[in-house]
């Protein structure tokens, strides 16, 4: 069984995540971050989900509820959300490892053997039965996911210290110098905060962790169980997902924790060769199944653009952007280097220009955003790489007629 740690705040993400938690971010054309983990876990055959949760949650809660109804027919397949048990000793989940230790109940139930505790705010493809087998292999009580980062890039990470076994020995959080890996001294192990555990010291682990008053995985529990149990680094370099295409980057994981990154992750999946390529069917990525239109392009220039389903679009220059779905771009519009979520609708004449547009948004007529970043900044968030955010609107229904009219289909 699994738990995926779904609660997170990501504050560095905001005005996105004003009103969601951070999995629950809409990402590409059609995906939340959420189903990333939730597709790798699934297509791994591990389909009994909890998915802990606490920050802002409603938007994932509904998304889960529309998306992730996996068989009504099988008991062990589901994805079921779990909120803080509100305890007497305490209301909401003091860290990642409080969390699963309120839901250790929900173990009772299933009796597993390995359990997953993984977190959904990563993009990525993995076959975790891979890791399964390395963590059976190497008779471990834990295994840890470790990806291999350059040395320069390892202050931003949690680097993890092994030996040549692969046993890890230490943890160091974002050092200025990383010890290296055992085989490779150019590189480090960051941990991606995916864990594996047998079931028994799991149980004994939290409930030894609450009584000292340890609360998260990485900086309190995981130390210590270094140094007494079998901890394994898994190398997520050598996990191989079916059809991933030899253009795509090898191990591709991006924590999309910061607005510049997550802008940056959405780049990285378009052109005819993307560094990440949505397109497999051999390892598909769940996610809601809208029943609406297709797109209607009826005239304009599009050059690499990915398309959610029922935009409409007429006599518009768009470049290098992702449009998800009801998007309805008006007629002299151009759109250059923007992720453009649902239900946004797109001014005749108006000019984007590196910038995200949140849901339920209606850009003016004529409106310029990207260009002149001092005047975006008293209306908009800027960050530091001059990327535009402009925050969810409150726009929510459009007439059929009123997409007509201002499609340009009917003057």
């Amino acid at each position: 069984m699994a738990f995926v740690m779904a609660g997170g705040e990501g504050s560095r993400l905001r005005p996105l995540t004003a009103d969601r938690c951070k999995p629950a971010v809409p990402f590409g054309s059609r995906y939340r971050i959420v189903d990333f983990v939730l597709t790798n876990l699934v297509n791994s055959d591990i389909r009994s989900i909890y998915l802990l949760v606490q920050y802002k949650p409603q938007s994932l809660i509904e998304h889960i509820r529309k998306a992730w109804t996996v068989s009504t027919l099988f008991s062990e397949q589901f994805v079921t959300v779990v909120p803080p048990q509100m305890t007497s000793e305490r209301a909401l989940f003091g860290g990642t490892s409080d969390a699963v230790y309120q839901s250790l109940n929900l173990m009772d139930m299933h009796r597993p053997d390995l359990v997953a505790v993984f977190g959904a705010d990563h993009i990525y493809r993995m076959d975790v039965q891979q890791m399964v087998r390395f963590h059976r292999e190497n008779d471990a009580d834990i295994s840890v996911a470790a990806l291999p980062v350059p040395l320069e890039q390892a202050s931003n990470f949690g680097i993890i210290e092994t030996d040549t076994s692969g046993r890890i020995t230490g943890f160091q959080e974002k050092p200025e110098q990383a010890r290296p890996m055992p085989n490779d001294p150019q590189r480090a192990y960051a941990s991606m905060g995916n864990y594996l555990f047998n079931a028994d010291v799991l149980r004994a682990t939290l409930e030894n962790a609450h009584k000292d008053g340890a609360t998260d995985f990485g900086h309190h529990v995981l130390p210590r169980l270094s140094q007494s149990h079998q901890v394994f680094a898994y190398d997520f370099a050598t996990n191989e997902v079916p059809d991933t295409k030899p253009y795509e980057e090898k191990g591709y994981w991006r924590d999309v924790g910061t607005l510049d990154t997550y802008f940056e992750a959405h780049r990285d999946m378009l052109g005819l060769e993307p560094r990440f390529d949505l397109f497999n069917p051999q390892w598909p990525i769940f996610s809601s199944y809208y029943q609406g239109p297709t797109s209607w392009v009826t005239s304009g220039e599009l050059d690499n653009v990915l398309l959610g389903a029922a935009n409409i679009i007429r006599n518009a220059k768009i470049r290098n952007s992702i449009l998800r779905r009801e998007v309805m771009v008006e007629p002299g519009a151009q759109i250059e280097d923007c992720v453009i979520m649902d239900y946004v609708r797109i001014g005749r004449g108006a000019k984007l220009r590196h910038v995200i547009v949140d849901r339920h948004n209606v850009i003016p007529a004529g409106a310029e955003i990207g260009f002149d970043l001092a005047r975006d900044r008293e209306k908009y968030h800027v960050t530091e790489g001059g990327l535009v955010i402009v925050p969810l609107g409150d726009v929510r229904y459009y007439s059929r007629e009123e997409r007509r009219i201002g499609a340009g289909y009917s003057d």
